[in-house]
């Protein structure tokens, strides 16, 4: 391989280059310059700071060595000294450098296959990382491809200008491919690897059937009709909820389509899955309502702080509501982002009486009055000795039955059996070793002094030391289930706000913060 050849050779070979790998013509000239210079330090020696041009318009090829001017040498092979760099440059100074052309010279074998391995090591570095800058913005899009052959379950599908694995886990159960067929997937993900981009496709990722309605509805690709969540069981059942931003617009006879004919098409692409279209609804309970469809609900009982709804049902409904192996209330509950408890009505019937007997004999033991008296406060909707004891007097003398003597006996006795508690509590929470000055901070109770010091928490710098996952605890999604962690005051309804309140007075008595001035004070100061 001569470097004097055709100039316009190496154009042409970039060209070819460039056109065949899809990447851009300067990029190939850099690793053909690059090579060559390699070579030609193969000739000159290893040190030689060789460097190498190809004009982009002429082919004309250019070979230079780069020499540091120096006032003394110590490298020749890399520097030159100041006098003889003036005899060509007379501005030249000494830390500059100064080009010396190199004449056309002949590769040997070695130095031409090593030039040839430095093209192909640069070409595909520039092609996997236009594959990876292609494919990264296409993260979250459907993509078309062939399938090119299958590998221990996964299979390989070419795209064209790249290649993608769909893994076995992917794959719809019961599933087959063969290569040549053409195949649909989600792209979910592209990473940089040692061996170029990896591709990842998915055909049971949620966001495979959503993008598929999108294809399907002009009305979700316009925006007017949005898919606000998905949930399916691959090659079963699937739920979506949609909801329209235009009234006059149905978002669930949109996606069905006339004579269903766009949900068809959907479930075609999914091997027969079945789907539950839901209208969305801003509303919790209403929204659950929806997902737990085809099953009809008799009445929801919300709890915000753990975020677990109690649905009650009709007995004959059980079975539909829950589905086979749980896979109607699974999916609902994956689709609302709530844990969703299923009761009948008989279920619910019982322990709403059996919550009743409890609440009547805790006031029968705890006020120490007959079981008629216990009964009538707990049908009055009361739930706590602590309600009673801060109750209004006159609240309680309104009770048919009652008069306001009785009502100050109760509140009374209510009061007597809090003081017990909590000289009982004080007592737990001085042998636990808590100091009397976490008492001192604001919300924090005597029976909350105890649960601390049974976690190790005895001091106000203790306490400001928590976070406040450690007092209320915190859930987490896993394997598309939420687990529930508990914390320290599980069982005393606190919210996060309650909580962080405490953890900040805690820090604040510790010194590690200052108090915060009111605005009160501030204008006062102003002025």
């Amino acid at each position: 391989m001569a470097v004097s050849a055709n100039r316009l050779e190496l154009l042409q070979i970039a060209d070819a280059v460039a056109r065949e790998k899809v990447i851009d013509r300067q990029i190939v000239l850099a690793a053909m310059e690059d090579a060559i210079a390699k070579a030609a330090r193969s000739r000159y020696g290893t040190e030689t700071d060789v460097h190498a041009r190809i004009d982009p318009r002429t082919g004309e090829l250019n070979i230079s060595r780069h020499l540091l001017i120096v006032e003394q040498i110590d490298n020749p092979a890399t520097e030159i000294l100041l006098e003889d760099a003036r005899r060509k440059n007379p501005a030249a100074q000494p830390g500059d450098t100064i080009a010396d052309t190199l004449p056309p010279f002949d590769f040997g074998r070695i130095a031409a296959q090593s030039a040839k391995q430095v093209i192909v090591q640069k070409v595909r570095e520039a092609e996997r990382d236009r594959q990876f800058d292609e494919f990264k913005d296409r993260i979250g899009t459907i993509v078309n491809g062939l399938v090119k052959r299958v590998e221990y379950g996964n299979v390989i599908v070419d795209l064209g200008r790249g290649e993608a694995v769909l893994r076995r886990d992917d794959l719809i159960p019961r599933e087959m491919f063969r290569p040549g067929d053409r195949i649909r997937a989600y792209l979910f993900d592209v990473r940089r690897e040692q061996r170029g981009p990896q591709i990842f496709l998915s055909r049971t990722h949620p966001q495979f059937m959503a993008k598929l309605f999108t294809q399907e509805v002009p009305e979700i690709y316009d925006g007017i009709i949005e898919v606000k969540a998905v949930a399916r069981d691959p090659g079963s059942r699937a739920k979506i909820a949609v909801i329209s931003r235009d009234g006059s617009i149905d978002p669930v006879g949109a996606c069905v389509g006339m004579r269903g004919s766009r949900v068809q098409a959907v479930v075609g692409e999914l091997q027969g899955e079945k789907i539950d279209i839901i209208p969305w609804s801003p509303d919790v309970a209403t929204f659950i309502v929806n997902a737990l469809q085809p099953a009809e609900v008799a009445k929801v009982v919300l709890d915000e702080d753990a975020e677990r709804i109690e649905v009650v049902v009709p007995d004959e409904q059980l079975s539909l509501a829950i589905g086979r192996r749980g896979q109607n209330v699974r999916l609902a509950s994956q689709l609302t982002g709530w844990d969703i408890d299923i009761l009948t009505e008989a279920e619910e019937s019982e322990r709403r009486q059996k919550e009743f007997l409890e609440r009547t004999n805790v006031f029968m033991n705890a006020l120490d009055v007959d079981e008629t008296v216990g009964q009538l406060l707990a049908s009055e909707g009361f739930r706590s000795v602590e309600e009673l004891a801060f109750v209004a007097i006159e609240e309680l003398a309104s009770i048919e039955g009652f008069d306001e003597d009785t009502a100050q006996e109760i509140q009374r006795r209510a009061n007597e059996h809090l003081g017990a508690i909590e000289a009982e509590f004080d007592a737990k929470r001085r042998a636990l070793g808590v100091e009397d000055a976490l008492k001192s901070v604001a919300g924090v109770t005597t029976a909350m002094l105890v649960a601390l010091g049974e976690n190790d928490v005895k001091n106000v710098e203790d306490l400001a030391g928590c976070a406040t996952d450690d007092l209320v605890g915190w859930s987490e999604r896993q394997n598309n289930e939420t687990v529930r962690h508990s914390g320290f005051l599980d069982g005393f309804e606190l919210s996060r706000e309650d909580a962080e309140a405490i953890i900040m007075d805690a820090r604040i008595k510790a010194g590690w913060i200052e108090a915060p001035v009111p605005a009160e004070a501030e204008a006062v100061a102003e002025h």
